[in-house]
């Protein structure tokens, strides 16, 4: 053994060095600045080694390297530009020192190889992937681009429309996708892997200089000529539609592109430097690394809940259709069988439909083979009773919102199943108050499923007041092992992605009676970043669900929360305008020639929302924003104060999660440091009429004074 580092290990045996990546003080590889420094003193010792014919580049672990640690790029980032370049260039370095060796080098990669570990295989001559293994890029879901040379080498050894479709979708390639790219020079069985990489650099070796010309390849400027100029044309349309203004990565990328790719190598690598530091530092990049960061927190909590649970291998959901079938489709899928009671026989057809159409869909795209589709279907067992229920470990309660009716049932399933975990998908009644109706407590908690459950990735698990730790950590881990991400909030009403919504929701309100059009502020809050505006999102939630919510809210924060008079919500209700339940919402809703959905403005609500409009106005687009983000934001940091959420990280990841708060904003929180506390503040203050809802809490002076921020 030439060098024994922690993260990187170096060996010489006939001729052949083998430099190989196997962090002892961690579950992977990644490129952290320590890894990096015994890397360059690994480097650095086999330059000073003879004998040495060739280089393997290997991986102990599972897989190769995941990238650089994001944990330290806050650090990084905040460095001045000219240190921030000056310590990637040390990294360009190393890799141009892998790059030069004088024998030829191989990367041999199983399992994932992503990011600065995808930009060192790419400094090598060589690259043999196993056949299930991962490569990409995926800076630009950080809000950056690759920093390490990966731009140049990539767009130089597979040409500009592969490197823009893998930079710019930021997804791992497939390892048969990258061999035709030709970015990949073999693919062979994982299990062969080893064995093959060590003739092939054998062969290589005999070869002679032959290695040289998959070095000219990198080395060499391209041509934009016409197809390439079309090339980037198409990008730049694609960037506009899936980006718009708010991620600057991506079209830093094709301005990037463009202006190196005829240049020398050299340069074109100094290019790449120039343009990181203005894209990294700004606020884009802190909200989506921050986020990253966010959700690998809630991930080790969701592993720290593992070791206190109770095993579930078998669970039930009470009450089926729509929702029921989305929770048994999603246990089932994910490897829990469960059991679907409903009272009615139409409910359990329903709830079976429902998670068969879900199915349908992953066999069409060839996501699923019909064995597995039959397989999962055949876990979902429908009963009218229950039978069976005494080997249930774990049963989600998902009847209507209803404290009588969830009372009874809660009751009836701890009877049929006393040594389970019953857990209430309710999205506002108080865990603590249904909790009144059973005889153990401690085995209840709340899981809060977002619809449609298939698709939203968040799981709020709500502690009551005699939940136990084993309860909740159960629930945890059941959520978790569906592929979702649980967060555990305390109880309160709407408990915490709700509860931060329905301020949203009354200053919506509020503008509607001030005269500001409805479509004007769906239109406003979109370009801020929300997939959809207040009247679309309230049409889409559905205007009864809405009313009984916010009654539920204005009950337990009355002075907050309360209204002055009637709500456009509850006159539309009156309408019988339930959104696109009916088809009668704000907008009206049908169907198109082609059996799409069309949506379309609804001339008789203006009227009605005139006629209760208290007062004119002028109000500007930036008021728009202001007056409904305040509370908002507002409600999250009481969220935060009160405990309802154990840290900031958690209170952002709900509303991203839960509601499709605007990923580059980074959520509410991430939000006001991004403002800046004492802007925030002063933006509060400025509203201040508007009304309780639009007042600081101590907490948040305490900040401002201090100049603290959240993150």
């Amino acid at each position: 053994m030439i060098f024994d580092g922690i993260s990187v290990q170096l060996a010489v045996e006939g001729g052949i060095a083998e430099l190989r990546f196997d962090r002892r003080d961690g579950p992977v590889n990644k490129l952290d600045q320590s890894t990096l420094a015994e890397l360059r003193e690994a480097l650095e010792r086999l330059q000073q080694e003879t004998g040495v014919q060739g280089l393997l580049v290997t991986s102990g672990k599972r897989d190769f390297i995941v990238g650089a640690d994001i944990g330290e790029f806050s650090a990084l980032f905040e460095r001045d530009d000219s240190l921030l370049k000056a310590s990637l260039h040390q990294t360009h370095a190393l890799f141009n020192q892998l790059e030069n060796l004088p024998y030829p080098t191989v990367a041999v990669i199983d399992g994932m190889a992503l990011g600065g570990g995808m930009e060192l295989a790419l400094a090598c001559d060589y690259r043999l992937l196993g056949d299930g293994a991962r490569f990409g890029l995926p800076e630009v879901n950080l809000g950056i681009y690759p920093g390490w040379g990966g731009t140049v080498r990539l767009s130089r050894l597979a040409g500009v429309a592969v490197a823009l479709e893998w930079i710019l979708s930021g997804r791992p390639q497939r390892a048969g996708a990258a061999l035709e790219s030709g970015v990949v020079h073999r693919v062979v069985a994982a299990d062969e892997l080893r064995a093959d990489a060590t003739a092939f650099i054998r062969q290589q070796i005999a070869n002679g200089a032959g290695y040289r010309s998959e070095r000219e390849r990198k080395w060499q400027p391209l041509q934009l000529d016409e197809t390439a100029q079309q090339q980037l044309v198409q990008a730049q349309a694609q960037v506009d539609r899936q980006y718009g203004d708010n991620y600057p990565a991506p079209h830093a990328v094709l301005k990037l592109m463009r202006d190196h790719a005829e240049l020398a190598f050299g340069q074109a690598l100094e290019r790449e430097l120039d343009a990181f530091a203005a894209i990294a530092k700004g606020p884009v990049a802190r909200s989506l690394t921050g986020l990253f960061i966010n959700d690998q927190l809630l991930k080790r909590k969701a592993r720290a809940a593992t070791a206190k649970a109770y095993p579930v291998g078998q669970a039930a959901v009470l009450g089926a259709g729509i929702m029921g079938g989305g929770i048994a489709y999603q246990s089932a899928s994910t490897g829990t069988p469960i059991r679907m009671k409903d009272i009615n026989g139409d409910a359990l057809e329903l709830g079976l439909r429902e998670a068969d159409k879900l199915l349908a869909k992953q066999v069409e795209r060839g996501r699923l083979t019909g064995a597995r589709r039959d397989a999962v279907l055949e876990a979902i067992v429908p009963s009218l009773d229950y039978d069976g229920f005494d080997s249930v470990e774990l049963v989600v309660e998902a009847v209507v919102e209803n404290p009588v009716v969830k009372a009874s049932v809660l009751a009836e399933a701890e009877r049929a199943a006393p040594n389970a975990v019953i857990a209430s998908n309710t999205s506002s009644i108080s865990i603590t108050r249904l909790a009144e109706s059973l005889q153990r407590p401690e085995n209840f908690c709340g899981m809060h499923f977002f619809n449609p459950v298939h698709a939203m990735p968040l799981v709020e698990v709500i502690r009551g007041k005699q939940s136990s730790e084993e309860a909740v950590a159960t629930t945890v881990a059941y959520a978790a092992s569906m592929g979702k991400t649980p967060i555990v909030v305390n109880d309160c009403p709407g408990f915490l992605v709700n509860r931060i919504l329905f301020p949203y929701f009354n200053a919506f309100n509020r503008l509607l009676k001030d005269g500001v059009d409805y479509q004007r502020i769906d239109r406003v809050m979109e370009v801020f970043g929300w997939p959809m505006g207040p009247a679309f999102l309230a049409d889409v939630v559905g205007l009864d669900t809405l009313v009984h919510a916010d009654a539920v809210m204005v009950e337990g924060f009355p002075q907050r929360m309360g209204h002055d008079g009637e709500t456009v919500a509850e006159a539309m209700l009156r309408d019988d305008r339930l959104g696109q339940k009916n088809g009668r919402g704000f907008y009206r809703y049908g169907v198109d020639d082609q059996g799409k959905r069309i949506r379309e403005a609804d001339d008789s609500v203006h009227d009605l929302i005139n006629s209760m409009a208290t007062a004119k106005p002028e109000i500007g687009d930036p008021e728009i924003v202001e007056r409904m983000m305040i509370p908002l934001c507002l409600e999250a940091v009481r969220c935060l104060e009160e405990g309802i959420a154990a840290s900031a990280a958690e209170v952002d990841m709900g509303l991203v999660l839960g509601l499709g708060f605007p990923r580059f904003r980074g959520g509410p929180l991430r939000y006001i440091d991004t403002l800046g506390t004492e802007t925030f503040c002063q933006m509060v203050e400025k509203h201040h009429g508007q009304g309780p809802l639009y007042r600081l809490t101590d907490g948040l002076r305490q900040r401002r004074a201090g100049e603290q921020r959240f993150f």
